[in-house]
């Protein structure tokens, strides 16, 4: 049985010959056309990812009566094998990225193992056949557009039955519920922890200040001198002053990427604004426009729409973040908990 104490390092040892294989060969898949020493049909065959099917049926782990594979784990990291490529300056650095995502895969594999395990050990809970026919029909339309073939080539592929895949499906569900049971039973904070948190961590709400912006856009069209581009502007201009909303004008008018949101840039600070841009719009009160704005070959109008002084907000105004954010840290620890009692109670062994 695997002390949890030691659990990381094992994974780490245990998956070094995995790791050399599985590196080597997505690294020689770069490059297909330099012949390596087992470039031969005979020695080996590689999947479409680059990774080595030599070992496909070598065996990673087991967790009670369950066997974890070598094909299981590349399955879960051939998806991430191109950004780890990518952003990867050399052979080591490539290598050691994987070993550290292969680390969290492994853990995950197992786990997930565990979970499923503690949910049938109450013999009354089960998942209803209807949810397992739903998640079998949204996959087959979501990743096989519906085609029985193609999902049966995936099947083969994979050496799964129909009933293979069924019980896979189940176990999906099976863990989406346990963990999101997991996470139901933190999601309550009291008000004296968020008041604790807030006084803990003041310093990190401390916002400078900003404005809710709304921009229209007017580009110069055929030529445009400024002088027409500002006649226009100052038409809108007119428009807003007798009453017409800037958010309707910003739809009507604006010739940039937010006109279907009526102009709405955003809070922004007054630091990231160029001092063309946050010198007029800063010095408007809230509700308030500034004259034309000639930049290149455009003119802007910009909207005060709200404003926030420098400073950090009153806990009333960021008590809903601080419960998300002690939640997720209750359910984590929760759940970390909950996962070091299920592997201290069962049999682990790695390979």
């Amino acid at each position: 049985m695997t002390g949890l104490r030691s659990f990381s390092a094992t994974i780490r040892v245990s998956l070094i010959p995995v790791l050399a294989a599985l590196a080597a060969a997505a690294l020689h898949a770069q490059n297909p056309l330099t012949p390596g020493p087992l470039a031969t049909p005979a020695a080996a065959s590689t999947n479409d990812d680059g990774l080595d099917m030599r070992f496909a049926n070598g065996i990673a782990a087991i967790v009670e009566d369950r066997v974890i594979t070598v094909d299981d784990i590349r399955r879960e990291l051939a998806p991430i094998l191109p950004q780890i490529r990518r952003d990867s300056r050399n052979a080591k650095e490539f290598q050691d990225k994987v070993q550290a995502v292969q680390e969290d895969i492994v853990r995950s594999l197992i786990d997930r193992t565990l979970i499923v395990k503690d949910f049938y050990k109450d013999g009354r809970r089960h998942i209803p056949a209807s949810y397992i026919d739903n998640a079998i029909s949204d996959q087959m339309a979501q990743k096989f557009d519906n085609d029985r073939a193609k999902f049966l080539s995936y099947l083969r592929a994979r050496g799964l039955t129909l009933r293979d895949y069924r019980k896979e499906v189940e176990e999906d569900l099976v863990y989406g519920y346990m963990r999101s049971q997991q996470r139901k039973s933190q999601s309550i904070v009291s008000p004296a922890r968020v008041e604790a948190y807030y006084k803990q961590n003041e310093s990190k709400f401390y916002q400078e200040e900003a404005i809710h912006l709304r921009m229209i856009q007017l580009n110069r069209e055929n030529g445009q001198a400024d002088a027409h581009l500002i006649v226009r502007a100052n038409e809108i201009i007119d428009k807003f002053n007798n009453g017409e909303k800037f958010e309707d004008l910003a739809k009507a008018y604006t010739q940039d990427s937010r006109k279907a949101r009526g102009g709405d840039w955003g809070w922004q600070r007054k630091v990231d604004l160029k001092p063309d841009f946050s010198t007029p719009l800063f010095s408007l009160k809230k509700g308030g426009v500034t004259a034309p704005i000639l930049q290149g070959d455009a003119c802007f109008i910009l909207y005060a729409e709200d404003y926030r002084a420098a400073g950090v907000p009153a806990i009333d105004e960021v008590r809903d973040q601080i419960e998300r954010t002690l939640i997720a840290q209750m359910a984590r620890e929760s759940q970390e908990k909950w996962l070091e009692k299920l592997r201290r109670g069962a049999y682990i062994k790695l390979y």
